[in-house]
């Protein structure tokens, strides 16, 4: 028993060093969006931004969207029945070169709201490229020229890429890291783009390039109209039709805000946490308990170890070098994303606070009461 137990905590060491030795594959397979050479030709693009309540974004991510150093692309943003001024202001807007603003229709009983918003602006398209973008969004002139080019060097059906996270609150700081070490260090992208196994496809909403014959192929929005988390649900639809993804980082053309206070951390999480796992309980439960007694409950056990308050038969050296591959693992996220290095200190409390939303978002999904945007979610199809 007590070499049963010694070996499973020398087993969680060496989890910890093959997430370290992902990471630090994905420095190199995941290639800067702005390292990609000039493509022969440049399409007609269409970007296309869904908007609801966005009254402190959409202006600003509009104007730097009509401001592309591209030569053939429209701007179609639509105002998803929003509350606030976002119409307002982009009705001011409307009769800006290359700009088209819809207003959307009521929103039908079993989609999600911004699928169909996407969906609206899929049909009014006119490119043959689309990039759906968030409101949240700013972007540089050269992103759209930059981004077909990655698309027609990587020969992709799909670009999707991370723009660079900006974080205000502590609560962003804490949580919204998560997001990207969870791409980081959980998926070897150089072994995901060789497999295409529906099951390491991963997609980031914010940015999303399609060829349009593959995103009809696909099926669009229309075909994942009830799932939460509609960009990892097109990917692999995308995927599983023969078809060609690639993940890049926009981070040097492309920033994001996502969440402006804890409210908002939360509630977006809870909405995509347990959909991103196609709303498996059994598989969620297990990941989420495996991850909060790595990097909750171990670290603790250190630092009790470390007072002299131990376990029988605990392992400091084991513990030690699962917390220390930890810490360097979370260097790796933070100093490539361009986030603050303390933060790699705090890995226990973001993960735990983490854990506690993880089952928040099964619980409220199973129960039919998330939402998100002051819009009830539809509950999934019981599996």
């Amino acid at each position: 028993m007590i070499d049963s137990w010694l070996g499973f905590q020398y087993g969680l060491a060496a989890f910890v060093i093959g997430l370290l030795l992902i990471a630090a594959s994905n420095l190199k397979a995941w290639r800067r969006m702005n390292r990609y050479p000039a493509p022969a030709s440049f399409p007609r693009v269409s970007i296309l931004v869904p908007a609801r309540n966005e009254e402190d974004n959409i202006e600003a991510c509009v104007r730097s969207l009509l401001a592309q150093d591209y030569p053939d692309f429209e701007v179609v943003a639509l105002n998803d029945e929003s509350t606030d001024r976002t119409g307002a202001i982009l009705a001011a807007l409307d009769g800006e070169p290359r700009l088209r603003v819809l207003n959307g229709m009521p929103l039908p009983p079993d989609w999600l709201g911004k699928h169909w918003a996407c969906h609206q602006l899929a049909q009014a398209a006119t490119g043959e490229l689309l990039l759906f973008t968030d409101a949240d969004t700013r972007h540089h002139p050269q992103a759209l020229r930059e981004a077909v080019a990655a698309l027609h060097a990587e020969r992709a059906d799909l670009l999707t890429a991370l723009p660079r996270q900006i974080v205000g609150s502590w609560a962003e700081r804490l949580i919204v890291p998560i997001i990207l070490w969870s791409l980081f260090a959980l998926v070897p992208l150089a072994l995901a783009h060789r497999l295409r196994r529906t099951s390491l496809v991963v997609a980031v909403g914010q940015y999303m390039l399609f060829r349009r014959e593959a995103y009809d192929r696909s099926g669009g929005h229309a075909a994942v109209r009830q799932h939460a988390v509609d960009d990892i649900a097109l990917a692999r639809r995308i995927v599983s039709q023969g078809l060609r993804w690639r993940l890049a980082d926009a981070g040097v053309r492309v920033r994001c805000r996502m969440y402006r206070n804890p409210g908002q951390v939360v509630e977006g999480l809870s909405k995509n946490l347990f959909a991103a796992f196609d709303y498996g309980w059994p598989q969620f439960l297990f990941v989420w308990a495996w991850m909060g007694l790595v990097f909750v409950i171990w670290p603790m056990l250190l630092g009790l170890g470390l007072l002299g308050v131990t376990l029988p038969s605990f392992s400091l050296e084991a513990a030690a070098v699962a917390v220390a591959g930890s810490i360097g693992l979370w260097l790796i996220v933070v100093r490539r994303f361009g986030l603050p290095t303390y933060l790699a200190l705090l890995y226990p409390v973001s993960m735990a606070l983490t854990v506690i939303i993880a089952f928040r978002s099964m619980a409220l999904t199973l129960t039919g009461k998330a939402t998100w945007k002051g819009r009830a979610l539809v509950r999934p199809t019981p599996r």
